[in-house]
């Protein structure tokens, strides 16, 4: 038997709603705040990534899935979505008719990392980028928008943590600072570290190896260190969350995994997944479109780990299920052709309907109706056919009624659309009449 590749995984028909509702939250949330839904391919050219999230990010170098064309170009699976979301946005111009954009994409990413639980190689974000908007009312209103996004999902228990990484005028002082504090500890950090602090000192604040945690408990904290501007964003960031009464809490040493990060960064962060406990995050990249070849435009965006909020709120979110509204239970040969027949208009006018053809018995038929849980149940055989009528049985009030095949699609339609409308209970037939076939 030929098994999954480790670190992949199958969403099975009975996990699909929860995604499907998630995904349904999310697209129906964001356009409600202008959003609108962009789709971008898996694969692009390796250069995108190298230059948009960092030559020495981790990412890159360990885990991106990257392979040589017939004629030699480098493309890779794509690790994140904001990198092609702004190649898209430069190559089809979308900023010449309006630079303000505001897009979402819901798919797949790929990532060569180690399997655990909530982690994948194939793992899939819900995705949000705004393009055109400097201020920091934007970068507060998406963070609020994801704050009512879980608060749809009925998950609590959540928490914003929010820094802000300054920008070119200001980092490169920070940088040096911290570079200068990581050479004096150079003895109590793991050699990646140790390699990381020559070319990207950011990196070791996202280390998780317990030493080097312990030392940038004393690293210098990046907001000390922001230019007027940086600060002044910061504060109404913080200041515009206020007013919205969404708690957070500053966390100096978040730095996020991306190189293309300015001014804001955040996480959503929760304390039931273990050591994966960011659900989502995102932040400012200000200067990422320019250094694409596109034109200057700031920007902000996160990502929302899907995998993740599924394991959160399969305790949390009740997902409603969609039993077939009606199951044909048809008895001999003539009859299971009409209900092929019946299920294909009813499917097309958007009445969920289930049918066995197979020969079983009225009662093998009825346990499987009841096994998937269906509102209702036509009963029909051969004769009834010669009859012109057939039997509707209401599985919840037990009630049944006589159908007329001659107008029978619309016949069930009026049946189902009466039992919606009447109370969860009434009395009725328990008895099951069989079919002559």
């Amino acid at each position: 038997m030929i098994q999954l590749i480790r670190g992949f995984k199958d969403i099975l028909p009975n996990e699909i709603e929860l995604w499907k509702h998630i995904e349904q939250t999310a697209m129906m949330l964001f356009e409600s705040f202008g959003f609108r839904q962009i789709r971008i391919p898996v694969l692009e050219k390796a250069e995108l990534f190298q230059r948009s999230i960092g030559e020495h990010t981790d990412i890159v170098e360990k885990e991106m899935y990257t392979f040589p064309t017939s004629k030699g170009e480098l493309i890779t699976l794509r690790p994140e979505a904001t990198a092609s979301v702004v190649r898209s946005y430069i190559q089809q111009r979308l900023y010449a008719k309006d630079p303000i954009q505001k897009l979402y994409t819901i798919g797949p990413m790929f990532r060569k990392e180690r399997p655990q639980k909530g982690r994948y190689r194939q793992f899939y974000q819900i995705n949000a980028e705004a393009f055109g908007v400097s201020s920091p009312y934007m970068d507060a209103q998406l963070i609020f928008m994801l704050t009512v996004f879980f608060q749809r999902l009925s998950i609590t228990g959540l928490k914003v943590h929010l820094n802000s990484l300054g920008c070119p005028a200001c980092r490169p002082a920070f940088k040096r600072a911290l570079s200068e504090m990581l050479m004096e500890r150079s003895d109590a950090l793991c050699s990646e570290c140790i390699r990381r602090r020559g070319t990207n000192p950011l990196r070791v604040l996202d280390c998780k190896v317990p030493g080097c945690q312990e030392v940038v408990k004393n690293a210098p904290a990046i907001t000390d260190y922001l230019c007027e501007d940086c600060a002044r964003h910061f504060d109404e960031v913080k200041a515009s969350l206020g007013r919205m009464d969404i708690p957070y809490e500053v966390s100096p040493r978040l730095v996020r995994g991306l190189d293309y990060y300015t001014r804001t960064a955040f996480e959503i962060q929760t304390d039931e997944l273990g050591a994966q406990n960011a659900v989502a995050g995102g932040g400012r990249y200000d200067n990422l479109v320019e250094a694409l070849g596109g034109p200057s435009q700031p920007a902000i965006g996160f990502a929302i780990g899907l995998d993740r909020l599924v394991d959160l709120a399969l305790t949390k979110t009740r997902v409603p299920e969609l039993p077939p509204d009606i199951f044909i239970a048809a008895m001999g040969e003539a009859a299971r052709q009409k209900a092929f027949e019946w299920s294909c208009e009813l499917g097309r006018e958007g009445v969920k309907t289930e049918v066995d053809f197979s020969s079983r018995s009225l009662k093998a038929l009825m346990k499987r109706a009841n096994r998937l849980g269906a509102g209702h149940v036509l009963i029909v055989g051969d004769q009834e056919l010669d009859q012109g009528t057939a039997i509707l049985r209401n599985m919840r009030t037990k009630a049944q009624a006589q159908i007329e095949i001659s107008g029978i699609l619309s016949g069930i339609k009026g049946q189902l659309r009466a039992a919606s409308d009447r109370q969860p209970y009434e009395d009725g037939q328990t008895n099951t009449p069989k079919p002559k076939t």
